[in-house]
């Protein structure tokens, strides 16, 4: 790569690409079930505090950061310190080696459920589907029971896209494909909101399940144990879904901010992403649980019983709302379904273009060779997520990533900036390029953020001590949880050791900001 950087075409196909990065299969996927497993209105509660705690601050940090050393993560961090390269592989590495090699088999339901759509294939029971059809799923995590062809054949397919886009650089590639599908994906989810709303059943299980906090569930200083860590947990939940959502601690926007001109508006264009992102999370919500009150009424059982939750509560809701539709069933289920692949994709590259531009900035490949690397390693990856046991792994991995991975990788960018470089230097530099931060931003980076993210980092690990996530064996929480990230650790520090180019390091000042970094 040389030195002078491709840049976004307009700052709208910027918001595009970094509000296609946020919404995606995260909104809809894992959103859906994080709320129906932890108490639906008591989970926005803590949602919402983590949005406005670290959401918005560390998003103006990443876009700060990325615009000012016109670099990747590793590259903007080594900037400031060499010391402090290792975090700026941690965030790209655990994006692409963490996530990206489950989140690809995710998108490769989706594709599967394109082609079911057209025969309705699921049936009048979605749920059994999905299980025992669909994936055919082992009795446990022990049991791999070989890979699913149909999934496997989906990943390739996925990765291949991946591919396709990442090799062209970002204005032909990531915007253009985020300019066209970003829009119909949120129209198609106004329709199918709007008609879960004229469902009998959808407005009570949206009023008393969804909107209705249930505040013991977030009471993490109730008197009995138990119940602290339940409730805990739902707080650890709330902010991992946060960084998962908005692509934080992935390293993503710092590589994006890095693309944009130099007169560029930071902060509005942060509140824009977080904002628009989580508000379409919460709407996208409305029809989850409206179609589980839905089913609860026509069943004549219990909201809590008319459906099992967990990762695969989308591909058993969403279609069930399909069938529901009164006409245009077959085409109204694949348009739903490709737009959920194309709003994957638009993550999913973001997810191979942090670290590809990371090792692009460091090792002056060719941009083509490494994206060519990367997904056929990240294929190779993925093929233990499309066995039998899939579900069970993903679930596994998704816990120890989110919780720990991305949150470590927040509370150390506060660290840093908060006590080493010094929040107010950011700060001037942002809002001197538009809208301006307010001073409390200083006071979040360097002691409410940190402080919050440390706390639920100590809350987690008690609570994952006190008792096995989900009920599984510990060998397999050590080998697909806490063993994942050590192995995304051996990759960072692998990189991290090695030489720069002098030149690389060197800053360019261009905005009268000399003093921003120490």
């Amino acid at each position: 790569m040389n030195d002078a950087r491709s840049t976004w075409k307009s700052n709208l196909g910027f918001l595009m690409a970094a509000i296609g990065s946020a919404i995606g299969l995260g909104n809809i996927w894992r959103f859906s079930y994080m709320a129906h497993e932890h108490g639906g209105g008591a989970f926005l509660v803590p949602y919402l505090v983590a949005l406005a705690v670290a959401g918005i601050p560390i998003m103006l940090l990443e876009y700060g950061v990325g615009h000012r050393e016109k670099g990747a993560s590793p590259l903007a961090f080594a900037r400031i310190n060499r010391r402090f390269e290792l975090l700026g592989w941690w965030m790209p590495v655990v994006a692409m080696f963490g996530i990206m090699l489950y989140y690809s088999v995710v998108i490769g339901w989706c594709v599967n459920y394109f082609f079911h759509s057209f025969s309705l294939a699921w049936g009048e029971d979605p749920q059994n589907f999905f299980l025992n059809d669909f994936l055919q799923l082992s009795a446990s995590a022990s049991e791999l029971g070989g890979i699913r062809p149909p999934i496997l054949l989906a990943t390739i397919l996925v990765w291949v896209s991946c591919w396709f886009i990442c090799y062209r650089d970002i204005r032909h590639g990531i915007e253009i494909a985020a300019k066209i599908f970003m829009p119909l994906l949120l129209i198609l989810t106004v329709i199918i909101v709007a008609w879960t709303l004229t469902l009998d059943g959808a407005w009570t299980g949206i009023r008393h399940h969804y909107l209705t906090p249930d505040w013991s569930k977030i009471n993490f200083l109730a008197a009995d144990p138990q119940a602290r860590v339940a409730a805990g947990r739902v707080w650890a939940a709330a902010f991992g879904q946060i960084f998962f959502t908005l692509s934080l601690g992935f390293g993503i926007m710092i590589a994006y901010a890095s693309y944009l001109p130099a007169k560029t508006n930071l902060a509005r264009n942060a509140l824009i992403t977080a904002v628009v992102n989580c508000s379409y999370s919460i709407f996208a919500g409305l029809a989850v649980f409206g179609i589980v009150g839905f089913m609860a009424l026509n069943q004549g059982v219990p909201f809590e019983e008319a459906i099992r939750g967990g990762p695969q509560l989308a591909f058993v809701v969403y279609p069930q709302a399909i069938s529901l539709l009164p006409g245009f069933n077959a085409l109204f289920g694949a348009l739903f379904f490709l737009v959920l692949i194309i709003a994957g994709l638009t993550s999913g590259v973001s997810l191979v273009e942090a670290f590809s531009c990371a090792l692009t900035d460091k090792f002056n490949w060719s941009r083509s060779k490494v994206v060519s690397i990367l997904c056929l390693l990240g294929l190779l990856g993925s093929l233990i997520f499309t066995s039998r046991a899939g579900l069970y792994l993903l679930d596994i991995t998704d816990h120890f990533i989110t919780n720990y991975g991305l949150v470590l990788g927040g509370l150390l960018q506060c660290l840093i900036i908060g006590w080493y470089v010094g929040p107010e230097k950011l700060r001037r530099h942002i809002s001197r390029l538009g809208s301006r931060v307010p001073a409390a931003w200083n006071f979040f980076i360097r002691y409410l953020t940190p402080l919050v993210l440390g706390l639920l980092l100590l809350i987690a690990v008690k609570g994952d001590l006190q008792a096995n996530y989900g009920g599984y064996a510990t060998i397999h929480l050590f080998l697909y949880g806490l063993g994942w990230l050590i192995f995304c650790l051996v990759i960072a520090f692998y990189f991290a050791r090695k030489p720069w180019r002098a030149s690389r390091l060197k800053r360019k000042h261009r905005y009268g900001d000399q003093d921003l970094l120490v």
